[in-house]
């Protein structure tokens, strides 16, 4: 049986790992996976928890934040190549779409 340090170390590792490239990253589809990395470091979380309380409540919640994700994706994905073929480029520092 592994202890449930060892998942929540890893999952702080993975999140950190995704709030440092969304920090540090310019490129859209670098960004668009760090997020994706930190939803995946919870859900480690959430799965950890559930099996240590001996509980399916967390894996029944990560079962929806993973269509939630696939749907974001989808999205996320579509937006990303709308903007690359507006701009020609993915540099976040670039997209001012709001600006006049």
């Amino acid at each position: 049986m592994i202890p449930l340090e060892y998942y929540l170390s890893l999952s702080a590792v993975l999140f950190a790992t995704g709030v440092i490239g969304v920090l540090t990253r310019r490129n859209a589809i670098i960004v668009f996976m760090s997020i994706e990395l930190m939803l995946n470091a919870v859900n480690l979380s959430l799965v950890a928890f559930s099996q240590y309380l001996g509980s399916t409540t967390g894996q029944v919640l990560v079962f929806f934040v993973m269509a939630v994700a696939a749907a974001e994706s989808a999205i996320g994905l579509a937006i990303i190549i709308a903007l690359f073929r507006n701009k020609q480029t993915l540099n976040i520092d670039e997209l001012n779409l709001l600006k006049w």
